[in-house]
C-alpha cells in the first residue's frame, strides 16, 4: 500500500515538473530568438529538475515537521533554512556545476555569482508558487477520493451488518416453523427441511455478490412460499403475478423477500378466516413496483403499523441503496398491504 502510495506522488512531482517545464519553454518561444531555444530549452530541463527534487524534500519531508506537535523546533526551523538556501544559493551553484561540465549554456557571462543568485531566484519562487498551488489542488482532490472510500467501506460494512442481521432472523422463523411440523409429527417436516436446505444453499452461495439476476430473486421467493405453505391446509391462497421486462435485470439479493415473509408471519399466521397473499411484481424501464397483499384479523379499532426488524433493516438497506425509493405500508380493514417502488437506476 505504501509502495504503491509512493508511486503516486513520484509521478505527482514528475508530471508537475513537465508541466512547469512546458509552460516556461513555451513562455521563451515568446520572448528569445528561435536559434537559442533548444539550448535554453536544456538548460531548464536542469533547474527544473534540481527545483522538483527539491520541492519534493521541502513539501514530504521538512514542512511535515511542523506539524503540530512539533518535537523539534530548532531542528525543523534549521531543515527549512537549509531549503531556503537551496532555492537560492544552491540552484545558483548547480547551474554553476554544468556550465563548468560544458552541458549548461550560460548566456549571462557577465553576471557575478551574487547577482546570478538573484537572477535564478526568481526562477525558483515562481516555480515554488506554482507547484504550492498545484499540490494544494492535489491534496483536495486525493482527501475527496479518500473520503469517498471511506463513505463506500462504511456503506459497504453497514449492508454486511443489515444482511448480517436480516439472514439470521429468517433463518429463525424459518426454524420455527419446521419446528411446529416436528412437534406435530407432520409428514412434511422432512420435505420442509430439505426446502429449507435448499434455500440455505442460495444464501450461502448465491447472495455474496453485489446483486442476482431479478429471475434469482423470484426463485428463492417461490422456494419460500412453497416452504410456507407446507405449515397450511388448502385454505391459504397465495397468488404470485409478474410483469417483468428483463429477466437478467440486476437487484440486490434478498431486497424483496422480507416484505413476502412479513406476509406470512404476521398477516396469514394470525387469520383465521380465509387467509390469503397476492403477490404482484412489476419491472419496465427499470421501474420496480412489488405489492405484497395478505389478510390480517379485521379489528374495529384503528391500530398504528409497528414495523419489526425486516422491514425495519430493508428501509435502511433502501436507503443506502437507492436515491429514488418509496416503500409504504398500510392495513385496510382485513387487508395489509406493502408497496415498494425502486427507480433501479438511481443507485446511492
Amino acid at each position: 500500500m505504501k509502495k504503491i502510495k509512493d508511486n503516486k506522488l513520484i509521478k505527482f512531482y514528475f508530471y508537475t515538473g513537465l508541466g512547469y517545464l512546458l509552460l516556461y519553454s513555451f513562455g521563451e518561444l515568446l520572448g528569445y530568438e528561435k536559434e537559442t531555444l533548444f539550448r535554453r530549452f536544456i538548460n531548464t530541463i536542469f533547474l527544473v529538475s534540481y527545483l522538483t527534487v527539491l520541492n519534493y524534500i521541502l513539501f514530504e519531508k521538512v514542512l511535515r515537521l511542523f506539524r503540530w506537535p512539533c518535537k523539534n523546533n530548532q531542528r525543523a526551523f534549521l531543515y527549512l533554512l537549509l531549503v531556503i538556501l537551496f532555492y537560492t544559493f544552491g540552484l545558483a551553484s548547480w547551474r554553476q556545476i554544468w556550465i563548468q561540465l560544458g552541458v549548461y549554456t550560460n548566456y549571462a557571462t557577465n553576471l557575478s555569482f551574487l547577482k546570478g543568485v538573484a537572477v535564478h531566484s526568481q526562477f525558483g519562487i515562481p516555480y515554488f508558487i506554482f507547484f504550492a498551488i498545484i499540490r494544494n489542488i492535489y491534496n483536495n482532490i486525493r482527501l475527496k477520493e479518500k473520503n469517498n472510500q471511506l463513505r463506500i467501506e462504511k456503506k459497504e460494512a453497514e449492508l454486511n451488518y443489515l444482511k448480517a442481521q436480516t439472514n439470521p432472523h429468517f433463518l429463525f422463523n424459518t426454524l420455527n416453523n419446521i419446528y411446529s411440523l416436528a412437534r406435530d409429527k407432520s409428514d412434511l417436516a422432512p420435505e420442509s427441511i430439505l426446502r429449507l436446505s435448499k434455500i440455505l444453499r442460495f444464501m450461502l452461495y448465491e447472495t455474496g455478490g453485489e446483486s442476482i439476476a431479478i429471475d434469482d430473486e423470484l426463485k428463492i421467493i417461490t422456494d419460500y412460499i412453497a416452504l410456507e405453505k407446507l405449515r397450511y391446509d388448502d385454505s391459504l391462497f397465495v397468488t404470485l403475478n409478474t410483469d417483468i421486462e428483463n429477466s437478467k435485470q440486476p437487484l440486490p439479493p434478498l431486497l424483496l423477500i422480507p416484505l413476502v415473509e412479513n406476509a406470512f408471519k404476521h398477516g396469514v399466521s394470525e387469520t383465521r378466516n380465509k387467509p390469503f397473499i397476492d403477490i404482484n411484481l412489476t419491472v419496465k424501464q427499470q421501474q420496480l413496483l412489488f405489492i405484497v397483499k395478505n389478510s390480517i384479523e379485521e379489528t374495529t379499532a384503528t391500530q398504528q403499523v409497528k414495523e419489526n426488524i425486516g422491514l425495519s433493516n430493508l428501509r435502511r438497506q433502501l436507503a443506502l441503496l437507492y436515491k429514488d425509493y418509496d416503500l409504504s405500508v398500510g392495513q385496510e380493514n382485513a387487508v395489509f398491504t406493502s408497496t415498494l417502488r425502486i427507480n433501479l437506476t438511481s443507485n446511492a
